[in-house]
């Protein structure tokens, strides 16, 4: 008897999930590495070997991201994996991926957020220009992330509560800033420090549920610390005060080359928005997409500084539920 069939296109879970046990048993053949044969007294044999394992985990790895690039792996997906296989594989600047529909309810024991993670995926340099009639045009004009995966931020931890009955998040510690670049299309490259420090974040429900949205003020510390000190030497707790090879320019009153001398830690700001899309009530996870705005590097007080407009995903953990 000869069933009806028809064929099946695999879903993009299985393969995950296909891809994710190849990098892992990928990994495991390179940590392995050649086995003892007849053959092992022969370096070439063994590099082959070895050779082999490294391009298997680089095809595993790329077919993880081929076949579901718009989410990240789950977090019971991280967890399963090894620092050695996660290494050099670029999942580690990403945040996992959450799934759920459920309800928090914060207060009691419940009042505290942990492994916050903000990954940003849209980077924007925000420009003003006036045109002859006198007319300001503001402009986001899309920027190339310059700088190697290590620009998300991860571990951010603070206080959850309920402000006037409206759920609140009050960033305290954690990994709570990475200095950046990203080029414009007409090669300007513009450093900024992506922070959250300092975040107080309001919302507009009583619970952490999909539709909530949080907005809040945050810190912008300097691009440089104290010690930095430029090409010529300057800086602000060391270094020379001036350009030693310049004396009798710097002695006029050029406000250009007061700011290069005048180095300053500049404070600044930015502003969050943050959408709660996915909550799992079962391990306190949740969620969703962020759009901040936030000041770039002033070189230490002697530029102008831009606005960079970010967006991209994040999560965060409240913990005490699955314990």
């Amino acid at each position: 008897v000869v069933l009806p069939c028809r064929e099946l296109a695999p879903s993009s879970t299985m393969l995950r999930t296909f891809s994710l046990v190849a990098l892992v048993a990928a990994a495991g053949a390179m940590k392995a590495g050649p086995t003892r044969s007849a053959f092992s007294a022969k370096g070439g044999v063994a590099r082959a070997v070895e050779s082999s394992a490294s391009a298997a985990l680089a095809a595993a790895f790329a077919a993880t991201v081929a076949t579901d690039s718009a989410h990240a792996l789950t977090k019971a997906d991280y967890n399963s994996l090894t620092y050695d296989q996660i290494k050099g594989t670029g999942l580690a600047n990403k945040c996992p991926q959450i799934s759920g529909t459920g309800s928090i309810n914060v207060g009691g024991k419940l009042s505290k957020f942990n492994e916050m993670c903000l990954e940003p995926q849209e980077f924007f340099v925000i420009e003003s220009s006036t045109d002859k009639k006198g007319v300001t045009k503001t402009e986001e004009i899309p920027g190339k992330m310059m700088t190697r995966q290590t620009y998300t931020l991860y571990g951010v931890e603070g206080d959850v509560t309920t402000d006037g009955g409206k759920v609140t998040l009050k960033e305290k510690d954690g990994i709570d800033y990475a200095p950046a670049t990203v080029q414009t299309p007409g090669g300007e490259r513009v450093p900024f420090l992506f922070t959250v420090k300092n975040l107080v974040a309001k919302g507009t429900e009583g619970s952490i549920k999909p539709g909530l949205k949080l907005a809040g003020d945050y810190t912008v510390p300097s691009y440089r610390t104290g010690l930095f000190l430029d090409p010529k030497g300057r800086g602000t707790t060391t270094g020379y005060d001036q350009a030693v090879a310049l004396p009798a320019l710097q002695a006029g009153d050029d406000a250009k080359l007061f700011k290069e001398n005048n180095k300053v830690f500049d404070v600044l700001g930015g502003n969050v928005q943050l959408s709660v899309e996915s909550v799992d009530a079962a391990t306190g996870d949740f969620g969703g997409s962020f759009i901040s705005k936030q000041a770039s590097d002033t070189d230490m007080g002697s530029k102008e500084p831009k606005t960079i407009l970010l967006k991209g995903v994040w999560t965060a953990h409240i913990p005490g539920i699955d314990e």
